[in-house]
């Protein structure tokens, strides 16, 4: 049977017939693998279906069992082998006896799918060829690669310098250190002249065209000219012959190759020394098999690891002259004996295999000085190490070594450094009073010690004995210089004697209530952190130590801090968290190399004086002030820290700020005055001139600052103030990147201003409007959410936010974060993304664990490329009815990975809902990653990439990080108050019930996530931060109703319906103190390529008129799920108190994009026609904000049609409209909801969507289930990340008006007059399917007019206006 491959259009629907489908449902075992890179011809099973059709090169479809073995398939197909290919690096041919299906579904297991019919759908996803790809040939990239490692040509030759030489054809080989020059005939059996190149020459021949000359080393130099035939080729020569003669060793680098064999031409370099095959596949036999290597005469140091063998490869005992020998990662399970006559070797590496044991020979080896054995099976310490002498390093970390005798050490008086982490300790115990005295450093971090005394080792320097559960801490102190026991229970540590070479010592996350007193003896002790203790005093001699430079003792319960009597060394002193009321008068006269002082979340009235007269010696750079009672008076005080670059003294009690102090702050660099009650910031700040940052959120501004001519001003934050208007120079300075003017609700800004803010990349404004649909959604939903990020000190935002207070057709939400640590483009892909693949697995199962853990590992499937080698913790949460009882209580459902975590305040007190996947805080996990034998570093991340377990992306590091989820459901009830979500940032700075009373004390959930991240920064993060706040109000049924409004005044009829078209783009701004709409917290993002004029706006087809309702009548009463409203898709029924649009339809998310079109016509044909209200326009082009997230999740709206009732509907049935969804997420174009995606092929307008080549470089195929993250990967790529702004959309991309209502439609457009009252409109019972939504174009929007006996009533209508 043969399948025919396209990369338009890979699915099992649509490539597969009946028989075929139902062939793969009759059993789980059998599946397809998808062929990539040659011809297939396969034939299925005996019981499968016959068909035939037209083979391709590209790729094909090849139904198979899990039984069925590469040796069967390639018999099938005349095929020579098949190769695979795991996230898109190494390319590995398969054994014959391989199952390439059984592989593909072991692959998916251990993913985390766990249905095999889900496992079975997987694999015949074409998305999954970026983490798994199978193919019938070797790939042409692949070779390549290899080109890199031989060139080969026949060229014009020359030898010598001399003019009596001839020129001739030779066949010319560089390879590895050599050139060789051979006959064209006989290239390996006739004569060859080897050139070494190490330490050589190569030249360019100027008297000739693309000519070179290799000169070799020495005194004994020959020299060969080689003339090329064209250009690339001359310059691929010289790059190589480049690297070669400008090593100083003769070294072969053949790694990441995905080599079988070394290269037989690399034999005839005799003077290679170091030769690196890792990461490669190679074989032991074969001409260029392992079995060869010896033929390499000077070889010293060999590179194996990482290469699948399987066994000690014996061949390799016979290089004499090995000094260095690394076999790691080679799932080996002995060590030869012949390991014996490698006398040489030196240094032998044989970590992360699986060894229990070592031969009696390895102990012959004298001159062995290096040996690795982490990450293996060892329970024991091997007692051949005593015969090695040589070796001061015992590696043994990640084994199985459970009790360590201190006597065995004492045996071996050579080894002075013992690495015994991650290894399940439980004890560590001497039976004799024998000293151990060689030993000097010893590392028992991440083990399971309740207790350690290791006096008797006597001359011990280094110890590293963090993150046990030790309560008691015993040591020698005659020679220990670092002692790190921070993540303990410690209740004390005795250390005899005094360690007077003690100079840093880390004792942080203890139970320690006071400091023992050989603290203070220590002569020489620099640096000492003992925060997250109970320490309740700081001993003064400790304070007044002329040697402490650094003291960290911050989150005590410290309510004084001691006099300081001489002048003291300190430079950094960190008191954040304690219950301080006051400073030491004289600290910073005492303290004149103090630069970083952090003192915030204290209860400070003041701060004392610089300096005791008016001239000031400080040094001060760093000052961090936050959560404390300041008032204005500490600004004079601050006068004389004139070297101050950073000043955080938000959220105290300042008024003002001193003008004429300010002034003097002139090396000022950033500067975080929120949460204050200021009503200005001084004019005099524009004196500090090298200002980058000004954090000024949540005060009570009400001018916009002098901050825009300063020189190097980068981010501005005003947010949540009451600012009027901004008042701005000629030209704003290019450096300003962000700047955030949210939550001033009575902000106007001109177009002018407008167009001066075009260049920054970040610009965050509320837009205003009236009584829209977002505030009536915003009402009927027990929720309401705001949310905050900060780049820290990083040059980009590397965490994103989802949020959607609306999601689906009930009264549910959707909120999500993302951090990527270094890389922006995951969680932007997964901002994008994830709630629309969450909307799409609830269509297949109502079962949480499976619809979360399915969205996640979805997710991870589609991003493709970017996350091959890319990753990010994600965190999702789903508020929503059981589908048990959907008109009951609401549950949250939590999924996450990585280490961003989910918070819930429940009668005041956190509740964690998340679990976070770093290796130091899961055990479990942990233990997994080791057992499948990953190397983990000595700051516990995975290959020293990441700390996570667990994430998104980052598949390179299968199966050691794997993006399944935790999942959990929390049935929510009227004593739950708000939701805060965070990532590893926030909560390492912020501990939960810190989070939850700074979310209590702020009502805004915008102000309260401002308010955490700053809290944040001001306690020392640097990185990215970003919070969520969800605030619930659950009754106790789950009603969200509000009641009846009661007023005295006379009311007239209800006020009639307004065809208000839908505003798809425009986000109504927090004007009063009422609840926050859906999209409060949600703000306009102009992108920094829209241009001046761009930045206007562009809404003909994406926005409308909105009529602003006044006064409480016109108020829409807020409904819940038990009690809904009685307006139903825009169209009014008897008993509605307002005229509102669908609330589902749409929303705005957390970060816009801008959305723009050339080809719009907004009606606005002259001056004197209103504009349309919430857009703003410079008389050519309409821009609007969008949401940056695809929003085709927000509705799952369901196929209406009117039935007929008598006369009033002649046609029976009342045609209905699609639901429609614009989404400009990041460069996420149209989607069409309502129909499915199979449909959208159809149309002209979104098929050239369909079957391209994915801008991030994928060459996955798309198919029928096609998510939105593909279209969005089609935008243009930003300057400063992976999406900008969309494409302009052709008029063809817009939704059309029928020529028949276009008159109509313009009329409702310009005239917006309001409609009368109709009749009743009867119930809207499901519809069968309608046959205009099978029409090939575009769906046209009919403006469906009810006749009835009164005057027509026009239907609110989504109108699309590009057409007219």
């Amino acid at each position: 049977m043969k399948r025919n491959g396209s990369r338009g259009c890979v699915t099992r629907k649509t490539r597969f017939g009946s028989r075929e489908r139902d062939w793969l449902k009759g059993d789980t075992q059998r599946g397809c693998v998808c062929l990539y890179g040659g011809t297939v011809d396969p034939q299925p099973p005996a019981s499968g279906p016959q068909a035939s059709s037209t083979p391709q090169t590209d790729l094909q479809l090849v139904l198979c069992s899990t039984n069925t073995t590469v040796e069967e398939l390639c018999a099938q197909r005349d095929g020579q082998g098949l190769y695979v290919q795991l996230h898109g690096d190494l390319v590995r041919r398969l054994d014959p006896s391989e199952r390439p299906l059984q592989m593909l579904y072991d692959y998916l297991a251990a993913m985390g799918y766990p249905e095999p019919v889900r496992v079975q759908q997987e694999a015949a996803n074409s998305d999954l060829s970026c983490l798994i790809r199978f193919y019938s040939e070797r790939p042409a990239s692949n070779a390549d690669q290899q080109e890199r490692t031989l060139l080969k040509g026949v060229f014009s030759v020359r030898k010598g310098k001399s003019q009596l030489h001839k020129w001739a054809e030779r066949q010319v080989i560089l390879c590895g250190t050599c050139l060789i020059v051979a006959s064209v005939k006989d290239s390996l059996t006739g004569k060859m002249h080897i050139l070494p190149l190490v330490g050589g020459k190569v030249e360019e021949v100027k008297r000739r065209q693309h000519c070179l000359m290799f000169s070799s080393a020495g005194s004994q130099a020959q020299t060969y000219f080689v003339n090329f035939d064209t250009l690339a080729d001359y310059q691929r020569w010289h790059r190589q012959a480049s690297k070669v003669v400008a090593q100083t060793v003769s070294l072969v680098d053949l790694s990441c190759y995905s080599l079988e064999a070394v290269p037989e031409y690399l034999f005839y370099s005799q003077d290679i020394t170091h030769l690196n095959l890792r990461h490669n596949f190679m074989s032991i036999q074969g001409p260029g098999g392992l079995l060869n290597l010896p033929r390499f005469s000077q070889l010293k140091s060999l590179n194996l690891s990482h290469n699948r063998l399987g066994v000690f490869p014996e061949c390799v005992c016979e290089i004499l002259t090995l000094t260095e020998l690394n076999l790691s990662c080679n799932s080996l399970h002995t060590v030869p004996v012949q390991i014996g006559n490698l006398q040489s070797l030196q240094t032998l590496s044989l970590d992360g295999n699986h060894l229990s044991s070592l031969p009696e020979e390895l102990g012959g080896l004298s001159q062995l000085n290096g040996l690795g054995l982490s990450f293996n099976n060892f329970s024991h310490i091997p007692a051949v190490l005593e015969r090695l002498s040589a070796v001061d390093k015992l590696a043994m970390a990640g084994n199985r070594v459970e009790s360590l005798e201190l006597c065995t050490l004492a045996r071996m008086s050579h080894l002075k450094n013992i690495d015994l982490r991650l290894n399940g300790l439980h004890w560590v115990k001497s039976e004799s009073l024998e000293a151990v005295s060689q030993v000097t450093q010893l590392d028992l971090r991440d083990n399971c010690l309740d207790s350690l005394d290791l006096s008797s080792i006597c001359n011990l320097e280094t110890l590293h004995c963090e993150h046990n559960q030790l309560g008691t801490l015993t040591l020698s102190g005659f020679t220990l210089r670092m002692l790190h026991a921070s993540s303990n229970h410690l209740t004390t540590v005795n250390i005899y004697p005094v360690p007077n070479q003690l100079t840093h010592m880390d004792l942080s996350q203890n139970l320690l209530e006071y400091l023992p007193d050989w603290v203070c003896d220590c002569r020489k002790v620099e640096m000492l952190d003992v925060t997250h203790n109970l320490l309740s005093e700081l001993p003064s001699r400790l304070l007044n130590s002329l040697s402490l430079r650094k003291l960290l003792a911050g989150n005590n319960r410290l309510q004084r801090v001691p006099d300081l009597l001489d002048h003291i060394p300190l430079e950094a002193l960190d008191l954040q968290h304690n219950k301080l009321a006051e400073l030491p008068e004289n600290l910073f006269s005492k303290a004149l190399n103090l630069k970083y002082l952090n003192v915030s979340a204290n209860a400070l009235d003041s701060i004392p004086p610089s300096s005791p007269s008016e001239e000031s010696l400080s040094t001060l750079q760093e000052l961090y002030l936050t959560g404390n009672n300041l008032n204005e008076n500490c600004g004079a005080l601050l006068v004389g820290h004139q070297n101050l670059r950073v000043l955080h003294i938000a959220y105290n009690q300042l008024l003002s700020f001193p003008a004429s102090k300010l002034s003097k702050l002139e090396l000022l660099e950033e500067l975080n005055l929120s949460g204050n009650k200021l009503k200005t910031i001084p004019s005099t700040v524009s004196s500090c001139k090298r200002l980058h940052t000004l954090i000024a959120h949540s005060n009570h501004i009400t001018v916009f600052p002098e901050i825009l001519n300063l020189p190097e001003i980068k981010l501005v934050d005003l947010s949540c103030n009451e600012l009027t208007e901004i008042q701005l120079p000629d030209s704003l300075p290019a450096t300003l990147q962000e700047l955030d003017l949210t939550g001033n609700s009575s902000l106007m800004l001109e177009h002018k201003t407008l167009n001066l803010f075009s260049h920054i990349t970040t610009l965050k404004l509320d837009q205003k409007s009236g009584t829209t649909a977002a505030d009536s959604q915003s009402a009927s939903t027990p929720w309401k959410h705001g949310y905050s990020e900060m780049s820290g000190q990083r040059n980009k935002l590397c965490v994103s936010v989802l949020a959607v207070d609306r999601f689906g057709d009930g009264v549910e939400a959707c909120y999500g974060i993302f951090d990527g640590d270094r890389n922006e483009e995951v969680p932007r892909l997964l901002q994008c993304t994830m709630g629309d693949v969450l909307c799409e697995e609830l269509q297949h199962s109502n079962i949480d664990n499976v619809y979360m853990c399915n969205t996640f590992l979805t997710s991870h499937r589609k991003l493709g490329m970017a996350g091959q080698k890319l990753g990010a913790s994600a965190l999702l949460c789903y508020i929503h009815h059981e589908p048990s009882d959907p008109g009951g209580h609401f549950s949250l459902t939590v999924a996450n990975v990585g280490t961003c975590q989910a918070v819930l305040c429940r009668d005041g007190r956190p509740v964690p809902l998340s679990k976070v996947y770093s290796l130091e805080n899961c055990t479990e996990e942990m233990e997994r990653v080791k057992l499948s034998k990953a190397i983990i570093t000595e700051d516990n991340k995975v290959s020293g990439v990441t700390c996570c377990s667990r994430l998104l992306g980052c598949s390179y590091l299968s199966p050691w990080v794997v993006p399944k989820p935790w999942v959990h459901t929390e049935p929510l009830c009227s004593r739950d108050e708000f939701l805060i979500l965070g990532n590893r940032a926030l909560f390492e700075r912020v501990s939960y019930q810190e989070a939850v009373c700074t979310v209590q004390s702020v009502r805004d959930p915008r102000a309260a996530a401002k308010k955490l991240c700053s809290l944040a920064q001001s306690y020392g993060c640097k990185d990215n931060i970003e919070a969520a706040v969800v605030s619930l109000h659950i009754g106790e049924d789950s009603c969200t109703c509000e009641p009846p409004v009661s007023t005295t005044e006379a009311r007239g009829p209800p006020p009639a319906p307004v065809p208000i078209p839908v505003p798809v783009t425009v986000t109504p701004g927090p004007s009063d103190p009422a609840p926050l709409s859906s999209s409060s917290g949600l703000v306009s993002e102009f992108n920094s390529e829209t241009s001046a004029s761009e930045v206007g706006s562009e809404a003909g087809s994406t926005a409308s008129d909105e009529h602003p309702s006044s006064g409480p009548a016109s108020r829409p009463e807020r409904r819940c799920s038990l009690h809904p409203a009685t307006t139903l898709c825009g169209i009014m029924v008897p008993g509605s108190v307002g005229a509102g649009p669908h609330l589902g339809l749409f929303q705005r998310q957390p970060s816009c994009a801008t959305f723009s079109s050339n080809h719009s016509d907004n009606g606005l044909d002259s001056d004197d026609e209103a504009p349309l209200e919430g857009v703003i326009s410079n008389g050519s082009k309409l821009e609007v904000e969008v949401d940056i997230h695809c929003c085709a999740f927000q509705l799952r709206s369901k196929d209406l049609d009117l039935e007929k009732q008598g006369s009033d509907y002649p046609n029976g049935k009342m045609r209905r409209q699609n639901s429609v969804v614009v989404s400009a997420t990041n460069g996420c174009l149209l989607a069409v909801c309502g129909r499915e995606i199979a449909d959208l092929k159809k149309s002209p307008s979104t098929s050239s969507l369909f079957g391209k080549k994915l801008s991030n470089g994928s060459v996955v195929a798309p198919e029928d289930s096609h998510n939105l993250i593909e279209v969005a990967l089609e935008a243009p790529k930003k300057k400063s990340g992976y999406f900008t702004a969309p494409a302009q959309q052709d008029p063809e991309d817009q939704l059309i008006v029928p020529p028949c209502l276009e008159q109509e439609v313009r009329e409702q457009l310009r005239g917006q007059s309001p409609l009368v009252s109709g009749p009743p409109l009867p119930s809207i019972p499901p519809s069968l399917k309608d046959p205009v939504w099978d029409h090939p174009h575009p769906p046209a929007f009919a403006s469906n007019l009810v006749p009835g006996p009164g005057p027509v009533s026009i239907l609110q209508q989504e109108v699309y206006d590009t057409a007219l």
